[in-house]
């Protein structure tokens, strides 16, 4: 592991304690960034909310199941190879609030994310990049789910 991974794994380790002990609030940490984009209810209004309509790019690569069956916990991961990727964001097409994740990429780091995602029925993920200069880029990919994630 390298000095700089270790360094966002122990701020992302140290944010997540600071909540769990309740020191910090998750209106607090969703203060950081983002709040109108998660609280968006359309992948429209969620792209708008983190900075307009991105190009597509074939140097992201979304990496999730063609098929899920349990769309309660999809693993689901993004790598960019963009140059100055600084921030990724995961959407979900389909869910009623489509941001799922931002991750903040420190500079020099290997943009390579992963998560489990809840997926309430078949949909697109998209996965948008931003640069240091603000450029967006994006991929999509489909994941079918055979029972949905959320109450379906």
């Amino acid at each position: 592991m390298n000095p700089t991974r270790r360094s966002v794994l122990k701020s992302t380790s140290a944010l997540g304690l600071l909540v769990a002990c309740g020191v910090l609030t998750t209106r607090q940490a969703l203060a950081a960034g983002g709040r109108e984009a998660f609280s968006a209810k359309s992948l429209a209004d969620a792209l708008a909310a983190v900075g307009g309509t991105p190009a597509d790019s074939k140097e992201i690569t979304i990496i999730s199941p063609d098929i899920a069956e349990n769309g309660a916990v999809v693993p689901v991961g993004v790598n960019s190879t963009v140059p100055g990727t600084s921030e990724i964001y995961i959407l979900v097409e389909k869910n009623p609030n489509p941001l799922a994740a931002i991750f903040k990429i420190p500079e020099d780091t290997h943009a390579n994310v992963q998560g489990r995602l809840k997926l309430g029925q078949s949909t697109n993920i998209v996965a948008v990049v931003k640069t240091a200069d603000g450029k967006l880029y994006s991929a999509t990919k489909e994941t079918k789910v055979t029972l949905g994630g959320c109450g379906g």
